[in-house]
């Protein structure tokens, strides 16, 4: 019989928000009449805004025609490539450094395989489950060294705390030489948002020592302060040491549609010289067919003029439900970050387990929230609150909190 794959079994635990979707089940069914208000995981709530809807019909239209249809387009459609160039990057990348994914999640995944079980990992703590769990299917993160109650971390992963001590920037003198260093601005869980002066000193860092960054930029279409950049791009020489990750998930309502990009400059090498893009380039075709041609036709049209006045429609809304969550908490008394250029609010709640909290809140309140331990060891004593709900569901929650 084929033996198990090793390194699965290093997983520590279930993902986080099947944890939590768990427990939420366990307490419905036992207070049938409690209506629970989720204001946990990141999932979008609000219908896909009618002229990027128009796009995703057209797109489903014309693959009943013969002159419309088309099949496998395995880094993505031409022009939905050359597209994300000149919106986001200003024509900086040509297209054949523009690869359509089904995700942003999905890309960070399969950049593992990219990068091999004998890479050294550095992560933000707290980040995205994936970037760690990931790093572990990869055979990226070794055994898993903590007590009994889940504190503890793998011992092949350097966390890079990010507290309020350090502005939630995670000090590069700390990153190992040679190392694949996961970062996601405006971040998630934190909702803090990395400024130019932080951005450089990272970059620098990363070139200093042989490091290539996986900037995970999926919640850049929320950022408001001009003063705070959108792309790690927007950082000179970053082009030579980062590869970015981006998705139409959230400011698009794509979480149910699948569809991202990522960028990965041609001139960012291997210590050896090869060539990461061509790489790149090879597993995208050997393992990934394609995204959804419907899906790029949407992509296209939440790209063009009238698109782009939805993604700001759509990002205002969730901002505004942001906006209440942090002045709710905070009239409580909370500390908080977070909500003001990011969908997250960082709520602290100093000396607490933060599974304990997250129980409180649906305990007293019947509102589901996100444990911050479940991001790593720096997020324990934090709650995230997440802004993706519809506004009616969001003033009841926010009316609720008062009961904590």
């Amino acid at each position: 019989m084929i033996t198990r794959n090793p390194y699965i079994a290093n997983l520590k635990a279930g993902y986080l928000f099947p944890e939590i979707a768990k427990r939420r089940r366990e307490f419905a069914a036992a207070h049938p009449d409690a209506k629970i208000i989720s204001l946990g995981v990141g999932n979008t709530t609000e219908p896909i805004l009618p002229h990027t809807n128009e796009g995703l019909t057209e797109g489903a239209r014309k693959l009943g025609t013969i002159e419309g249809y088309s099949g496998y387009q395995d880094e993505g459609l031409p022009e939905l490539r050359e597209k994300i160039s000149s919106v986001f990057y200003g024509g900086k990348f040509g297209i054949d450094e523009v690869f359509i994914s089904d995700g942003a999640k999905c890309d960070i995944g399969r950049l593992q395989i990219l990068f091999g079980s004998a890479a050294k990992i550095a992560v933000q703590d707290p980040s995205y489950p994936v970037y760690v769990d990931g790093s572990v299917l990869a055979g990226a993160a070794g055994g898993w060294e903590g007590n009994a109650a889940g504190s503890g971390g793998y011992k092949g992963i350097t966390y890079l705390p990010c507290t309020a001590d350090n502005n939630f920037f995670p000090n590069p003198d700390l990153i190992p030489r040679g190392s694949l260093i996961y970062f996601c601005s405006p971040n998630n869980p934190t909702g803090a948002v990395a400024d130019r002066t932080q951005l450089t000193a990272l970059v620098n860092a990363a070139i200093e020592k042989s490091c290539i960054i996986v900037f995970d930029a999926a919640y850049s279409e929320f950022i408001r302060d001009p003063n705070l950049p959108k792309t790690i791009y927007e950082i000179d020489k970053a082009e030579t040491c980062a590869i970015e990750v981006n998705s139409f998930s959230k400011p698009a309502g794509f979480t149910g549609v699948r569809l991202g990009w990522s960028i990965v400059p041609k001139a960012i090498k291997y210590s050896t010289g090869e060539s990461v893009n061509a790489d790149w380039s090879r597993i995208a075709g050997t393992i990934f067919n394609g995204a959804s041609n419907i899906a790029q036709a949407g992509g296209l049209a939440a790209l063009d003029s009238d698109g782009l006045k939805e993604v700001r429609k759509l990002t205002d809304f969730y901002l505004g439900n942001a906006k209440l969550i942090r002045d709710a908490l905070e009239k409580l008394g909370i500390k908080c970050i977070g909500g003001d250029n990011s969908p997250y609010i960082w709520a602290h709640f100093p000396g607490r387990d933060s599974w304990e909290v997250f129980s409180q809140i649906l305990e007293k309140c019947h509102v589901v929230t996100t444990p911050g331990a479940g991001f790593g060891p720096a997020g324990q004593s934090f709650v995230r609150f997440s802004a993706f709900g519809h506004r009616p569901d969001v003033e009841e929650a926010c009316k609720r909190l008062e009961k904590l």
